[in-house]
């Protein structure tokens, strides 16, 4: 998300370099191309206007420091103003109730309601140590209730049995009692959408916000309908109490307007973006680490949070251990490295969150195709135990094996090798000098051919 409002506020700030103050003539120009790069990602108009004049009235005439560009200068400004408009710091969850905390799901259709309530019941069972009852009170769309049922399965929370015979309400009530009965944590109640907001479909989740009672009432919103989503966020907050907004699909969204907009024109605070399809594709709403993404300036915070999560800390010490008495890195070694890098959502998950990376040619950015690194890891799985530990042994016969098992071409095989050979070489480094020997070795470069 935010890719072209990145690249076009980067750009522009890049143009103030070397001025020795911000005045009214050298910031006209900028601000014009601020305000075009906002309108682009359709962040909405009232928004812009606001953002773009609270720039200006702290940037024009303001003495730069020593240790600072104007650029920075403007970027920090910038930056502040980011995080002010999208909610100054991350909206938790107020789940400190007395048992069973209900969580009502509200949206149009094809917002992803369903998923998403999934996604947080994942989210809250691993992050949070809840125990999640899910309930569908969705009896008009076909195959809504046993897809939520699926989902529930695959994340393990207690789904609540219904069926597209009952009362939408008394499906709610009913869930309520058996969350009660059995001591669960949270209740999540995913509600009927349509396909536009009507006095019917109102008119019944009221009556469900009434039965239940809930201490969230969370809208969700498909990121990709730009100004729309803030629009039809406040038409459901004008009919409920909203408490806050889960922004889906936003890894297809490179605009990032929504964002932008919900928070000024609802008053309503992002707690969550659905960023993927799967289940575990579900991040809090960090605006400060948002806005330091769009300028460009990476998100580390969320990268070492990510890290501690889901990198497997034994393998990372066995790994350690092992280099660390002087043995080699082989290709067992590489193929973990690459399914902790999947697991923590694949290339283009890190380097969104790296420093920096905006800086990167669009073009090699493009490259990035997580693709590569299963095609690898099909690649390193069709080799013998002792190929894995000894690859110097690969040779012509043993490459057209492997290529032929992993159903990828020689060529395939010999540019893995030549890439973990290269990865052998920095963990040799690593070991004999630390990272600050590995990182001069790399001299800023991944290794030639690495999958970006």
């Amino acid at each position: 998300m935010f890719e072209n409002l990145s690249d076009r506020l980067t750009h522009t700030i890049k143009r103030l370099r070397g001025q020795g103050r911000l005045t009214e003539d050298n910031i006209k120009e900028t601000l014009r191309e601020v305000r075009m790069a906002l309108l682009e990602a359709d962040v909405a108009l009232p928004v812009v206007k606001t953002f773009i004049d609270k720039v200006r009235e702290r940037a024009v005439g303001q003495e730069v420091l020593q240790s600072l560009s104007p650029g920075q200068a403007l970027v920090k400004i910038v930056n502040e103003e980011l995080v002010s408009v999208m909610g100054e710091a991350c909206d938790e969850l107020q789940l400190n109730v007395q048992p069973p905390a209900v969580i009502l799901m509200a949206g149009l259709q094809g917002s992803g309601k369903t998923t998403s309530t999934a996604k947080l019941a994942r989210w809250l069972k691993e992050r949070k140590k809840k125990s999640v009852l899910v309930a569908s009170c969705d009896v008009y769309r076909p195959a809504a209730i046993d897809q939520l049922q699926t989902l529930a399965g695959e994340v393990g929370a207690t789904f609540f049995p219904s069926s597209a015979q009952q009362d939408p309400v008394g499906i709610a009530r009913a869930a309520l009692d058996h969350a009660r009965k059995q001591h669960i944590d949270v209740l999540i109640v995913d509600t009927a959408g349509r396909l536009h907001i009507d006095e019917q479909m109102m008119d019944e989740i009221q009556r469900i916000h009434a039965a239940v009672d809930p201490v969230e009432t969370l809208f969700v919103v498909d990121s990709m309908t730009g100004q729309d989503a803030a629009r039809s966020a406040q038409a459901f907050n004008d009919a409920l109490p909203l408490s806050g907004v889960i922004l889906t699909k936003t890894d297809g969204d490179a605009r990032g307007g929504a964002a932008l907009s919900i928070r000024t024109i609802t008053g309503k605070p992002i707690k969550f973006l659905g960023v993927g399809e799967k289940t575990a594709a579900l991040e809090p709403f960090h605006p400060d680490r948002v806005a330091s993404r769009i300028l460009g300036m990476g998100d580390v915070l969320s990268l070492v949070e990510e890290a501690e999560r889901k990198v497997d800390k034994e393998k990372a010490a066995k790994l350690a251990a092992k280099l660390g008495k002087g043995k080699r890195f082989d290709l067992e070694d590489f193929h973990d490295q690459l399914e902790q890098m999947i697991g923590m959502g694949g290339l283009g998950s890190l380097m969104e969150k790296l420093p920096g990376i905006g800086q990167l040619p669009k073009e090699v950015r493009n490259k990035v195709d997580d693709r590569d690194m299963h095609r690898m890891l099909a690649i390193i799985r069709s080799m013998t135990p002792g190929e894995r530990q000894f690859p110097d042994i690969i040779k012509g016969s043993r490459r057209r094996r492997i290529a032929a098992g992993s159903g990828t071409q020689v060529q395939d095989v010999n540019r893995l090798l030549k890439q973990f050979t290269q990865m052998q070489k920095m963990m040799k480094k690593m070991s004999k000098g630390g990272i600050k020997n590995m990182m001069r070795g790399m001299k800023g470069r991944m290794p030639q051919g690495f999958p970006f």
